[in-house]
């Protein structure tokens, strides 16, 4: 083997070591280092850090805060009606060595953090009315749901609750919170059809006193028009009546002033016979075209003077 050859092993190998021997660890997170499974290292500041090589391993801890999102489940609330909840919680290592011991990895602390926040939620949960979740407070007296901190009251309690059931596990639980809050879907629906049945009831009585106004509005109107026909045709009949009594007086005048005019339209000053026959005649065919277009039925002797005319039309009257 030529003397390159070995060099360059060499530089390999020291390579290799250099990497084996020294870890670094960032801002973000703490290195636990173990032997055959046992910690023999923490190192929870940012920096480079020395080890066996090939026998000791470096595990990495996250030191943010981590985040947890819980499967949405279906909680029962002080009156046993059941709410749907969706919910995450933050936590964060406290301690290196213990989350490591007891959990060991990531995916096993959020198995655990979701399991003591669900069932610290499920008893909280349980003191409270789905309203009082969704929506605020309820007033026992007027049953109005009035204040809308006592969703953040309910998570507070969560936390603290949780904060005492997390144990030495090497964590802290710093926040919980409600993503969603809703009806389960059957009940949901039971109150869509609930509200559609009050709008659709609310609408009908604003119909129906639509309806109303318009009734009292249409017969105060047809009133109205009654009173104000009835008020015209009066006038038109005293206005007639007026016409008439003056053409009257104006027709008596004339007929005063004017004796030729009077004989000519007054039958008791007819002298000539066949004058005032025909006269009559004239009246008598004015009588019947009054009562045919009256439509009157008109019950008469047959001695009549109106029908003398009609039965034989060379007929005299008596007068």
């Amino acid at each position: 083997m030529s003397r390159g050859v070995v060099l360059i092993i060499l530089i390999a190998l020291a390579v290799i070591m250099v990497n084996q021997a020294f870890y670094t660890v960032d801002e973000r997170q703490n290195a636990i280092v173990t032997r055959f499974g046992k910690i023999i290292d923490i190192k929870t500041t940012p920096g480079l850090g020395t080890k066996t090589p090939f026998i000791d391993s470096v595990n990495y801890l996250d030191s943010r805060l981590l985040r947890v999102d819980m499967v949405p489940s279906m909680f029962p609330d002080r009156d046993q009606q059941f709410l749907t909840i969706d919910a995450y919680t933050r936590y964060t290592i406290v301690d290196p060595r213990q989350f490591y011991e007891k959990l060991g990895t990531k995916a096993n602390a959020a198995d655990r953090v979701g399991k003591i926040v669900s069932s610290v939620l499920r008893e909280e949960v349980a003191k409270m009315t789905r309203e009082e979740i969704i929506g605020g407070q309820l007033d026992q007296t007027t049953g109005i749901v009035t204040k809308l901190d006592t969703r953040q009251r309910l998570l507070d309690r969560v936390k603290f609750a949780a904060r005492q059931s997390q144990g030495s596990l090497g964590i802290e639980i710093m926040d919980v919170r409600i993503k969603r809050a809703d009806f389960p879907e059957a009940v949901e629906q039971n109150i869509f059809t609930r509200m559609r049945s009050e709008r659709e009831k609310l609408a009908k009585g604003f119909r129906s006193e639509g309806d109303k106004t318009v009734l009292e509005i249409t017969s105060d109107v047809d009133a109205q028009r009654i009173i104000i026909l009835a008020e015209a045709h009066k006038l038109s009949n005293i206005i007639r009546g007026e016409g008439d009594a003056l053409a009257i007086e104006m027709f008596a005048k004339a007929m005063q002033l004017n004796p030729d005019l009077s004989a000519k339209y007054d039958p008791s000053v007819l002298q000539d016979t066949e004058s005032l026959e025909f006269y009559r005649f004239k009246r008598s065919l004015e009588a019947y075209a009054k009562f045919l277009r009256s439509n009157s039925t008109l019950v008469l002797s047959t001695d009549s003077e109106l029908f003398h005319f009609l039965q034989d039309p060379r007929a005299k009257t008596s007068r």
